[in-house]
């Protein structure tokens, strides 16, 4: 395979630290659109920088967790390095790597920041420099706390991103701060990443709508606002199975006052279905049901025909038991991350994927009424109209998008 050259914005966020006219700068930030080539020449330039400017001192590259950051910087950047001369030991049960260039020998350790606990895994280290990628999916309390690791003399900071909310944080003390922190501002787009065809751009293009196209696409950072699905039309996404399903599924959204929504999914040509639902309101009722009561309403709707799995709520412990003392169906948990659950629906949306029967018609209503929450401080849809699209999203991230993530662990070091 021949590889691609650096577009002029991956050169320069490779080799901004040794020109001229950008030596005084402490930081660089590298934000913009998915697939920009941002990542790639952001992590290649950090392991240069840090192989030419020192000598047996120890770096940082941080992730949202060090599963994510191991598939996509560490397994690529190691391979790319050793292309281009340098020698890579990983040390995957220790999480860090030792890089050696020359007679250079650096280690890099490598640290997840999930949540505000983070912060406790990076602290004591002593660091010459830190490389943060998808910086605003870190907390401020880990993001912070690696800055403050960073004390050997010439140390520098570097930053990647996707675009977020306009009062995240890190736009509002960094991006939009970049003099005062000292911090050259790299904004990428798909065209800044020469392995991209047109006809590769023009398909990210057709992904994502609103907010997410706004952000992944133009690489703008703008708030979620409107519908959640402004794609989904009732026209282009209602249909029934033309053949013989060849599996069936189900999904819960568990409620007691609340609306309690259950789908019935079944497999045809592809295309997964939602042929049926039971949707109680015990609000509108004034009745709230049990949980045997739910089982009953659940067995209904299945009919029995052979479903495998039934997805819940994870929240929901006291239905998923009664589930699993009757003994008849296979229950598990479902995945639970909202952002990413609400942009695999939408994906699924578009592409095809997910098709529902005209007789889901509380579905149907939910997706002309399901709203970003324009008021939360942070990307969340109302807790409104929004049962049935629970339960979508449970089976879309956890029957259709199956593949779990191998665990990886971390350790602090200090010194």
């Amino acid at each position: 395979m021949t590889p691609v050259p650096f577009s002029k914005k991956q050169l320069l966020a490779v080799n901004w630290w040794h020109m001229p006219q950008y030596r005084k700068y402490d930081a660089v930030i590298c934000d913009g659109a998915v697939r920009s080539g941002k990542t790639t020449a952001l992590s290649i330039g950090f392991v240069i920088w840090a192989s030419t400017c020192f000598q047996g001192q120890s770096f940082a590259v941080c992730g949202r967790t060090v599963t994510a950051l191991r598939r996509n910087v560490i397994t690529p950047l190691a391979a790319q390095l050793r292309t281009l001369g340098f020698e890579v030991t990983e040390r995957v049960s220790r999480s860090f790597l030792d890089i050696r260039l020359g007679s250079h020998v650096n280690r890099f350790y490598c640290f997840g920041g999930k949540d505000e606990a983070s912060a406790s895994l990076i602290q004591g280290i002593t660091l010459a420099g830190v490389l943060l990628d998808e910086v605003a999916l870190m907390p401020r309390s880990f993001v912070e706390q690696a800055l403050a690791r960073c004390s050997v003399p010439g140390s520098r900071l570097w930053f990647s991103c996707n675009p977020d909310r306009p009062d995240h944080w890190f736009y509002r003390e960094w991006i939009c701060k970049t003099e005062e922190k000292h911090a050259l501002y790299l904004h990428f787009t798909m065209r800044d990443n020469a392995s991209l065809t047109p006809a590769i751009r023009k398909r990210y293009e057709r992904l994502y709508t609103g907010a997410f196209y706004d952000r992944y696409v133009r690489g703008v950072w703008t708030a979620a606002q409107g519908l959640v699905y402004p794609m989904f039309r009732a026209s282009l996404h209602t249909g029934e199975p033309d053949a013989e399903p060849e599996r069936y599924a189900v999904s819960c959204d568990y409620g007691t006052m609340n609306p309690a929504s259950f789908g019935l999914w079944a497999l045809c040509r592809g295309c997964w279905y939602r042929i049926a639902e039971s949707y109680y309101d015990g609000r509108k009722t004034g009745l709230p049901r049990t949980d045997e009561e739910h089982y009953a309403a659940l067995c209904a709707l299945i009919g029995g025909r052979p479903v495998d799995p039934i997805v819940v709520d994870p929240s929901a412990a006291s239905f998923i038991a009664c589930i699993r003392k009757h003994g008849q169906y296979r229950v598990i948990p479902a995945k639970n991350d909202v952002l990413s659950g609400i942009r695999r629906v939408a994906d699924a949306v578009r592409s095809g994927e997910i098709r529902i029967s005209p007789g889901c018609t509380d579905t149907l209503r939910e997706f002309t009424l399901y709203a970003w929450d324009d008021k939360a401080g942070k990307d969340a849809p109302l807790k409104e109209n929004d049962h049935a699209m629970d339960d979508i999203r449970y089976f879309v991230s956890t029957v259709i998008d199956k593949e779990p993530e191998a665990p990886f662990f971390v350790a602090s070091v200090r010194r």
